[in-house]
């Protein structure tokens, strides 16, 4: 089975070009490590509330392993709003 990933997170309005930045950073170390593709979405009406997605995991654990350290790489966790976090859903297709 395989799954899909949505995380979404509120940005901090003045750093949408530095989460830009990260979001584009987590998108390469996914790709390059786990050989999956990240698309972002933009909430309309709420342009800060994106959305990361990623499809048709088949290794969860080796997946959340690698997303976790390339956040944590990345330094977003710094460009969120005060106060918001990121939250993860997984769905199955």
């Amino acid at each position: 089975m395989s799954w899909n990933y949505y995380i979404y997170y509120r940005v901090d309005a003045a750093k949408t070009g530095a989460c830009t930045v990260a979001v584009e950073f987590l998108f390469d170390a996914m790709r390059r490590e786990t050989g999956i593709d990240g698309r972002v979405l933009k909430k309309r009406n709420e342009p800060l509330l994106w959305m990361e997605i990623y499809e048709n995991v088949e290794d969860e654990a080796k997946f959340e392993w690698t997303l976790a350290e390339a956040v944590a790489a990345s330094g977003m966790v710094k460009l969120l709003q005060e106060g918001s976090t990121r939250h993860t859903e997984c769905f199955s297709a």
